[in-house]
């Protein structure tokens, strides 16, 4: 065994070019499932989290069917907030509306009073909130930092000009607060709502709050928070997203699968004459198979750490350049992405293992 060993890492050593190229083969191939995975899982967890922590127990939405309420738009009545606060039960009623400005950048439209009763209020780092009707926005701490926003300084929402006012901790759903009647007001929804948080009075039945909300609302959603939250999955948020994230991991296997295998195989052609001596010493076909499957799982090995540390830079970089870029980087998928690339490497070292057990020990002593 010890034996073997010293030939595996003589081995790579004679052949550093090779080597290397191996090993960044496979590091390429964790980097991709771990940021790719990382940034899917990263995006659904942060709207579930940032959702969650409003601090509503109860979610009233459009049954359109989609789970990320700002795609239905705004076609809930804002009047329903005062029918549904009259249910036993019920402290506290808040509609947003909402608009997505640009490609992702949702903006939220709210009335402060009422958002403030259900989720406690924002925690302004800088400035203060800002006034019902005006052309003034508040923005989290994380959109300011990836724009470049300050207080006083104007930004072009739904093509008007506004006033940054306060800058607060992030986490509480949308990233950009306006009034709610200036969003409808610019969406053309006027007086329209996406959707309803509700603030239960403290012991009050979740449940009964539910039913007796469904009886008033039967053609619209309502959900306990914890059965909304549990609907924030890749395949619930957008059926595309599982589907872009095993195609992304499936390149990524074939990139470690062929560069192994092709590696492995031209090694296997350049030490015919090695296998000969080897075979003519008395070294059995489970003994070649062993040698060359070890090697690549050594160059997989060495890859996965590169892989994992390169993953890590580039979350640390990006945090920093995006700031609102969430990428989650999980010991779980880590181990995944381990197994994944060592399979994949055992594989393509398979073939060019059995070419060299089958070698004939004769004629690989005469090959030149």
């Amino acid at each position: 065994m010890a034996m073997m060993n010293r030939m595996i890492v003589a081995n790579l050593r004679r052949r550093p070019v090779r080597s290397v190229v191996s090993i960044l083969a496979v590091a390429i191939e964790v980097t991709l499932i771990l940021m790719i995975v990382g940034l899917t899982n990263g995006m659904v967890n942060d709207s579930r989290n940032r959702v969650a922590n409003i601090g509503a127990d109860v979610v009233v939405r459009a049954s359109s069917g989609a789970v990320v309420a700002q795609l239905n738009g705004n076609t809930l009545p804002v009047q329903l907030a005062a029918v549904f606060a009259r249910v036993p039960g019920v402290a506290a009623v808040a509609p947003v509306a909402y608009h997505i400005n640009g490609s992702i950048q949702t903006v939220s439209g709210v009335d402060l009073r009422e958002f403030d009763a259900v989720s406690g209020g924002f925690r302004f780092l800088q400035g203060r909130a800002f006034t019902p009707g005006s052309h003034e926005v508040i923005v989290d701490d994380l959109q300011a930092a990836s724009n470049h926003n300050t207080i006083g300084q104007t930004i072009t929402l739904m093509g008007e000009p506004f006033t940054v006012v306060g800058i607060f901790e992030h986490g509480m759903g949308s990233r950009i607060f306006m009034s709610l009647d200036m969003l409808d007001r610019l969406a053309g929804s006027p007086g329209k709502a996406a959707t309803f948080y509700i603030k239960l009075e403290p012991g009050a039945s979740t449940a009964a709050v539910v039913a007796a909300l469904r009886q008033l609302a039967p053609a619209e959603t309502v959900d306990s928070i914890a059965q909304y939250l549990s609907l924030f999955t890749s395949d619930k948020i957008s059926p595309a997203l599982p589907i872009f994230q095993r195609v992304m991991v499936g390149i990524a296997v074939a990139i470690g699968f062929l560069v192994i295998f092709l590696s492995l195989y031209t090694t296997v052609l350049e030490r015919t004459r090695e296998i000969g001596i080897l075979k003519s010493l008395g070294a059995s076909r489970g003994y070649i198979i062993q040698a060359i499957v070890r090697e690549s799982e050594v160059l997989a090995g060495l890859g996965v750490v590169a892989g994992a540390a390169i993953s890590y830079g580039l979350w640390r970089a990006l945090a920093q350049i995006y700031p609102t870029l969430t990428i989650q980087l999980t010991w779980t998928w880590v181990g995944w992405a381990a197994v994944i690339a060592l399979g994949s490497s055992a594989i393509g070292a398979l073939y060019p293992a059995l070419k060299a057990a089958s070698q004939d020990a004769i004629s690989a002593l005469a090959y030149e």
